[in-house]
């Protein structure tokens, strides 16, 4: 457990307790889920000497659920918000630990792009004087965020390049909540080009597409994005709700309208990558069905060409069936040019039904085609 004390001045890690009524201040308590797993009782009692406030055991309970969804809720004391975020460096075990499904888990090969959707909750408890974090061990964004807080802390009276600190625990929240939405944002290139490299797949007639699981699991992962960016957006409405109902008259209003703003930026972004996801599902879909019109089509050419075929040899059909009976006499049968003359009987057939057809339309050149495709 790391307890930063956050001022418009300076940044403290680990400070001393006697420090944090010295300035205006808030706390930020960082912990990780095999902290409060090993000791939840010492941890929550640690976190009631700290700031006063307890958790309660539902909570506590949600707190370390690995498989919690986007969530929130309020107390009297502290409002809870559990946020899935990404967890790219999880190894094949982690991802089917969060996931649930060992077994089909271990079976699938998912591209590169769709293998980074991978996610893990963290949980904030947000009081009026601190913000404590629950995250898995390695976070990206904690970090970011810690390395931030630091640097800002070691340069003198907050001079330098260094964006100023959060103002308040609140602040912290939704800065920290956007950094992990921002990285939604990054892999919808990613995630747009392996779609558009199927469908290309799908659509190329000079092999086969046989990779059908795999966009079965792509489009499986797409939807859990969807599902999973609908539990994000509504555990931030309620969290706007909660800041809403929250101000009070004579509150400085333009902290007030700096945290809806935010809020609403974070809410915008998640609603981007959902729109994202569900223009990939409907690009698959469209994809899977224009590769089976095409199927379809390419096999109703090859019915109408050999029905042609077909329909040229019966009559040529009977007329060698004609000439095979076993009569004693028949036309043409003693006659010296009586083998031409059926010969060229029947490719005088051929030629009238060649032309009935392409009048009809039943059969047309690909060059024919092409220019009325252009026109």
């Amino acid at each position: 457990m790391d307890i930063f004390q956050i001022s418009d001045t300076q940044v403290r890690l680990n400070a001393p307790s006697d420090t944090t009524e010295t300035e205006k201040s808030f706390l930020w308590i960082d912990c990780t889920h095999d902290e409060v797993n090993a000791e939840p009782v010492a941890w929550n009692a640690e976190i009631v000497r700290i700031t006063g406030v307890q958790v309660y055991d539902p909570h506590l309970t949600d707190i370390v659920n690995l498989m919690h969804p986007s969530y929130f809720d309020a107390t009297q004391d502290y409002a809870l918000v559990v946020f899935r975020k990404l967890t790219p460096r999880a190894t094949p075990a982690q991802r089917a630990a969060v996931e649930g499904d060992e077994s089909l888990e271990a079976h699938r090969k998912l591209p590169p792009a769709l293998e980074k959707l991978v996610t893990m909750p963290i949980s904030f408890l947000l009081t009026d004087n601190a913000l404590i974090t629950i995250h898995a061990a390695g976070s990206r964004t904690i970090e970011t965020a810690r390395n931030r807080l630091l640097e800002y802390k070691s340069r003198p009276n907050g001079n330098g390049a260094s964006a100023r600190p959060p103002g308040s625990p609140r602040e912290l929240l939704l800065r920290l909540l956007n950094a992990m939405v921002d990285q939604y944002l990054d892999l919808r290139q990613p995630l747009t080009q392996q779609i558009d490299r199927w469908q290309r797949s799908l659509l190329d007639p000079s092999k086969p597409f046989n990779n059908w699981l795999t966009l079965l699991d792509a489009r499986i992962e797409l939807h859990k994005l969807d599902h999973l960016c609908e539990g994000q957006h509504d555990a931030m409405q309620e969290l706007r709700d909660y800041f809403v109902d929250g101000m009070r008259d004579g509150e400085n209003s333009r902290e007030s309208d700096l945290m809806l703003v935010r809020i609403h930026d974070v809410m915008e972004h998640i609603s981007r990558v959902l729109n994202h996801a569900r223009r990939l599902e409907t690009s698959i879909e469209s994809a899977v069905q224009i590769h089976f019109s095409a199927m379809s089509h390419r096999t109703s050419e090859i019915m109408r060409t050999l029905t042609v075929i077909t329909a040229l040899f019966m009559p040529l059909t009977l007329i060698t069936g004609v000439f095979g009976m076993n009569f004693v006499e028949m036309p043409l049968l003693k006659n010296p040019v009586g083998f031409w003359i059926t010969m060229g009987g029947m490719g005088v057939v051929v030629v009238v039904l060649l032309l009935v057809f392409r009048r009809k339309r039943y059969i047309e050149d690909q060059t024919a085609r092409s220019h009325r495709r252009v026109g």
